[in-house]
């Protein structure tokens, strides 16, 4: 995968430091501030991709050291490749810095890579500087490492040490792990105002994770109280109003990176994420969304500021949409697996009606052409045992009713409704049908039957099929799987209308819609939670944990079902709980 940026460079090890290089992109008065603090430290280079050498000194500390008030905000690392990782921090150089202030000096952070939590086989060291025009956010690709190992990484500035993060690469390309599998934490929707963050205690405390895989809405843009569990809000949003600005958004994912369970995830294992609409707004699209209005300014000036704000605040490799760049990537896990990972956001056409069929089957876009051109070069180009496809909003079909085009192409087009079907849901790919056809066409010439989409969004747990003619399933064949994860604390239905988890209407409602559309093997409607995934040569297995009350910071889990896919079938099966 190409970066959007240069690489940083860095010492194999603990090295003397080098000679200090004028910050990149950094204006003169911040120039001069950042020279004095190079000499003072070691040397220092942008985070535009200069990096000095530091010497093994400039981190000096005990491991694991507590993290003060300069590293409050934690670690992080993510999009992990055979040979690097993205790492990174923030550092809070003085109560008046705080996030989305837009003050603050220029500080010198060091950095140091080790085989080993102890820090007694450090492999990689180096330095940056950040400013108040990255909201004092550190970010960088590590290169030089190993393949299928684990890292421990840490950060030191201004006499403070960070917590120590624990992060690995991926299998060399064409090889297998060495573990034979890789298992992963899929996770979406976490509404701060709706609840605690429990589910990524879980997911830490299992200590089996290669990665998680992050689907979108890590944050909520709306005010306080205008989005909150049925109760009320659980904790209240800051700041307090809706955000639109870089800085509102600067605050909140900050707000977002404080909560204990959120950090120690992030610092424990590395994350692959992408974005939904609420990073920016509800419903959003390529030029605006249902939650933005006019009084709040061009949405493309909204657009930019939360995807700037995203960027400095996310383990993710790519760094511009200004520049050209975008968040849609791939990545490979060796032989075993290779993830697209989709911006259904960024490109897509403004949602249709429900019964539009014409915009539904024919006109509207979901990736826009640039990013399916890219989608179905890569899946006809993989060689990798396992497609999977990170997915923000659900792609099977879920229709009232589905509809044979043999038997009814002439209503639908009387009447113009769309050809699958009425869907309930046009934000998701029923709204564009007509693309999504065209994907599972892709997918049919590859020959590989080995697809499996991972998908947050809609807030409830999902086992699917997905059928090449709704109509006519399972006659006419599946293209793949999709296993769609439940929310970390947002409104599902039980939430929505005010009843208790399993009441009879949920119920009622999960036997109807798996009744109508017989490709979705099982759905729950109420619960909270996250889903292990594993992969290996075999099958692709899936773990639905639910919490027992979001609204309850130490909330137990237990697991609610379990399904797998088998290499060469595209079909599910009901399995037991992973070991």
């Amino acid at each position: 995968m190409t970066a959007s940026y240069a690489s940083s460079s860095a010492s194999p090890g603990p090295a003397r430091a080098g000679a200090a290089r004028p910050p990149v992109g950094i204006g003169r008065r911040s120039l001069l501030k950042a020279g004095a603090l190079a000499g003072a430290a070691v040397g220092a280079s942008s985070l535009a991709g200069h990096s000095a050498v530091a010497g093994a000194g400039a981190v000096a500390g005990t491991a694991g050291g507590g993290a003060g008030t300069v590293f409050r905000h934690g670690v992080a690392s993510g999009d992990p490749m055979p040979d690097r990782v993205i790492l990174w921090t923030r550092v809070t150089p003085t109560p008046e810095a705080a996030p989305g202030s837009g003050v603050g000096d220029p500080v010198v952070v060091a950095w140091e890579v080790a085989t080993d939590p102890g820090f007694t086989t450090i492999v990689r060291t180096g330095s940056l500087v950040t400013d108040a025009g990255r909201d004092h956010t550190v970010k960088f690709d590590c290169t030089g490492l190993a393949p299928d190992r684990w890292y421990h990484y840490r950060f030191r500035a201004l006499g403070e040490v960070s917590r120590s993060g624990r992060t690995r690469t991926a299998p060399a390309d064409g090889a297998m792990p060495a573990t034979g599998r890789w298992r992963i934490g899929v996770v979406s929707c976490s509404n701060w105002e709706a609840g605690y963050f429990s589910g990524y205690r879980h997911l830490e405390a299992r200590g089996d994770l290669d990665a998680i895989i992050e689907l979108g809405d890590y944050i909520y843009e709306y005010g306080r109280g205008e989005y909150t569990a049925a109760a009320g809000a659980v904790r209240p949003h800051d700041p307090p109003h809706e955000i639109v600005t870089l800085a509102d958004y600067r605050i909140r994912l900050a707000q977002y990176h404080t909560d204990v369970d959120l950090q120690s995830l992030h610092a424990h294992v590395p994350w692959i994420c992408t974005w939904d609409d609420h990073e920016v707004a509800n419903d959003s699209w390529e030029n605006g969304a249902e939650n933005h209005q006019p009084h709040e300014g061009p949405y493309s000036d909204r657009k930019a500021a939360s995807s700037q704000a995203y960027f400095e605040w996310m383990p993710v490799r790519p760094e511009s949409l200004r520049d050209g760049g975008h968040l849609y990537r791939r990545l490979r896990w060796g032989a075993l697996a290779e993830i697209s990972m989709l911006d259904l956001r960024s490109y897509r056409s403004e949602g249709p009606g429900r019964l539009d069929g014409h915009a539904i089957d024919h006109t509207n876009t979901m990736t826009g052409a640039e990013q399916f051109d890219w989608l179905s070069r890569g899946l006809n180009s993989s060689t990798a045992r396992w497609n999977v496809i990170g997915n923000s909003v659900m792609v099977s079909p879920v229709l009232i009713p589905p509809l044979d085009p043999r038997t009814t192409g002439a209503l639908t087009e009387l009447l113009g409704v769309p050809r699958d079907g009425i869907t309930y849901n046009s934000d998701q790919w029923d709204g564009y049908a007509g693309e999504r056809r065209r994907l599972l066409e892709v997918i049919r010439a590859t020959g590989n039957r080995n697809h499996v989409f991972l998908t947050g969004d809609i807030h409830t747990a999902w086992a699917n099929e997905v059928p090449f003619e709704p109509a006519d399933y399972p006659g006419a064949g599946t293209g793949a799987v999709e296993f769609v994860t439940p929310s970390i604390t947002s409104n599902n239905i039980n939430d929505m209308v005010g009843l208790p988890e399993g009441n009879a209407l949920s119920q009622s409602a999960q036997g109807a819609l798996t009744g109508v559309n017989r490709h979705i093997r099982w759905t729950d409607l109420d619960r909270h939670g996250f889903t292990i995934v594993e992969f290996t040569a075999d099958y692709a297995h899936a773990d639905y944990w639910a919490l027992v009350a979001r609204e309850d910071p130490n909330s137990g889990a237990y697991p609610m079902a379990s399904w797998r896919t088998r290499h060469g079938t595209n079909q599910l099966e009901p399995a037991g709980l992973l070991p």
